[in-house]
């Protein structure tokens, strides 16, 4: 149930439709996906190819790398909520390894423009669906509840968690390597 409130002078909003509330909660998540990807992106500004690959800590992670996986991770989603559970389904370990690492001859402006060519496609997917709670069975795998489903909301919110946490990430690195940080 929505209440108004009539201010004088002024007419009251219609209440929400089921669609408008809908159009509402998926610019709402894409708003928020988007501002993480930009604290992302604007960790990595200024940088250098060099720069963007070398590691900072004792971990394996390296600032453009930390861009890769994020975009493999958003399309392979965006990918289940087209394709299916085959999107998700998993690569071997050195792919899985490489999604992590800039690769020789790779460049952070190609990194960057294949992450911005994933978000687009993301956007254009979600917005076209006709309900978040539409969902798929999880392809098997050691980290999902047999036969478990994800609406396309949860799916959603993994992207999101994924690029909030890697920004996280990517800021800790930014900091190791030349001080610098994304917010402070």
């Amino acid at each position: 149930m929505t209440t108004t409130t009539n201010t004088p002078g002024t007419t009251p909003a219609p209440p929400a439709t089921a669609a408008g509330a809908a159009s509402r909660e998926v610019e709402d998540l894409l708003s928020a996906l988007a501002l993480h990807r930009g604290f992302l992106r604007h960790t990595v500004r200024g940088l250098t190819d060099e720069q963007a690959a070398r590691r900072t800590t004792v971990s394996e992670l390296c600032l453009g790398g930390l861009v890769k996986h994020v975009t493999l991770v958003e399309s392979g989603w965006t990918g289940f909520l087209t394709e299916g559970p085959e999107a998700v389904s998993g690569t071997d370990g050195d792919t899985w390894a490489d999604g992590f690492r800039v690769l020789p001859g790779e460049r952070l402006a190609d990194v960057l423009d294949a992450y911005d060519a994933v978000a687009r496609r993301t956007e254009e997917v979600v917005r076209s669906l006709p309900d978040l709670d539409a969902d798929r069975e999880l392809p098997p795998a050691p980290w999902f509840e047999p036969g478990a489903r994800w609406s396309a909301r949860r799916v959603l919110l993994h992207v999101l968690a994924e690029t909030t946490q890697h920004a996280g990430h990517a800021d800790v690195l930014r900091e190791s390597l030349d001080g610098q940080k994304t917010m402070g």
